[in-house]
C-alpha cells in the first residue's frame, strides 16, 4: 500500500527548513565565489564575471551558479567552459572556507536575464515613443 502525504505540519516544516538551509548555503557560495573569482582566479578567458545567483539542490550535492560577463552572450560559451574548467579548484577553495561535510559540485550557467531585461525595456521605450508620435 502506498503511503499518502497529507501535508501535515511536520512534513511541511521539514521541507521548509531544508530549503532555507539550501538557500543560506547558496548565498554563502555566491559571496565566496565572487571573492575567489575576483582575487584568486587568473584565467584571462574568465575576465570580469559577476555571480548573479546560486541554486543549491535539496540534498546539497549540486549548485547551479548563474553568472554574467561584460563580454555578453557573444563570449558566454567560452566563459562558461573556462569556469567549468576551474570548478574543481573553486570547489576545493570553498571546502577550506566552509564547515560542510561535502561542498556541492559546481555547475555554471550564463544568466541572460539582465540583457533580456534591457532588451524588453528598450522595446517598451520604443513603443511609448511611437505612441507619443502617433498621438501628437
Amino acid at each position: 500500500m502506498q503511503e499518502k502525504h497529507d501535508g501535515s505540519p511536520r512534513i511541511r516544516d521539514t521541507m521548509k527548513k531544508h530549503s532555507q538551509r539550501a538557500q543560506r548555503i547558496g548565498d554563502q557560495i555566491q559571496r565566496e565565489l565572487a571573492d575567489l573569482l575576483r582575487l584568486h582566479v587568473k584565467d584571462p578567458r574568465i575576465g570580469m564575471v559577476t555571480v548573479t545567483a546560486v541554486e543549491v539542490s535539496a540534498d546539497l550535492s549540486h549548485a547551479k551558479v548563474f553568472v554574467t560577463h561584460l563580454g555578453g552572450t557573444e563570449q558566454a560559451v567560452a566563459v562558461i567552459a573556462a569556469l567549468q574548467h576551474t570548478a574543481g579548484y573553486l570547489r576545493s577553495e570553498l571546502s577550506h572556507r566552509f564547515k560542510l561535510y561535502s561542498v556541492p559540485q559546481l555547475h555554471f550557467a550564463y544568466d541572460d536575464s539582465i540583457e533580456s531585461g534591457l532588451r524588453l525595456s528598450k522595446l517598451i521605450d520604443d513603443a511609448v515613443a511611437d505612441d507619443h508620435k502617433h498621438s501628437s
